[in-house]
């Protein structure tokens, strides 16, 4: 009897030890700190002021990957527009003068081509008239004036500058294969004159004579290489 209550107790000591175990452990789990967790920084360029910012990855607008990467606009660069033959334009408010003649006999006004636009090469426009006619015709002053300049070019082989007397516009004979005898710088021209012949000096074709004739509006220097070309069709036209 006395064996059989001893064994009694010593069980429900065990047990209640058990109990207790069990009670305490649990308390502790509930009251434990939360294990801290990490945050991944991801960084991302600041399009406004060029410096990288830090952002916690929660901040991200989406959690994936590709998402994390911030994308930069790239400006865009517009297509380079085709260059275009430059062509000179006189002063505004500018006609050109009046009472030009065709300066190669025969020739009629209602015959002549305008030329002026056409493109030489790739890089300049024609900015004169070419007037066909067989090499020897003789060249006439298209208006009264001085000869300002006798010169040799490359490109305009034999040619005459002739300032009118007003000094505002410059007339240009080019192509010419010989000069009148006795033409002189500074000598004073009357409309109808003759100063040259038609030839095909420079670069032009030896098979197509002409005169190359142009008109431009001097600057306030009266300069006659810094002079500004115009269209001197319409102006031989007028007649």
């Amino acid at each position: 009897m006395l064996r059989s209550l001893v064994i009694l107790l010593i069980g429900l000591l065990i047990g209640a030890n058990i109990v207790y175990f069990v009670m305490t452990r649990s308390s502790r789990v509930r009251h434990a700190p939360a294990a801290p967790v990490a945050t991944a920084v991801v960084t991302t360029p600041d399009p406004q002021s060029g410096p990288r910012k830090s952002l916690p990855a929660e901040a991200s607008p989406s959690s994936s990957p590709a998402s994390a990467v911030a994308t930069t606009a790239v400006p865009t660069t517009p297509a380079p527009v085709a260059s275009e033959v430059p062509t000179s334009t006189a002063p505004e408010g500018t006609t050109g003068p009046a009472g030009l003649i065709v300066p190669v006999p025969g020739v009629a006004a209602t015959a002549l081509v305008d030329s002026y636009h056409d493109a030489r090469g790739t890089e300049r426009v024609h900015e004169a008239l070419d007037i066909m006619a067989p090499a020897g015709t003789p060249v006439l002053a298209a208006a009264d004036g001085s000869i300002e300049k006798l010169f040799t070019s490359d490109k305009g082989g034999l040619t005459i500058y002739q300032f009118e007397p007003g000094g505002r516009y410059v007339y240009y004979y080019a192509h010419l294969q010989r000069y009148a005898p006795g033409l002189a710088e500074k000598q004073q021209v009357k409309q109808g004159d003759v100063i040259g012949y038609v030839g095909s000096t420079g670069n032009a074709d030896p098979g197509a004579p002409h005169l190359h004739f142009g008109v431009s509006v001097l600057g306030p220097e009266r300069q006659w290489w810094k002079s500004t070309p115009i269209d001197p069709y319409p102006l031989l036209r007028r007649r």
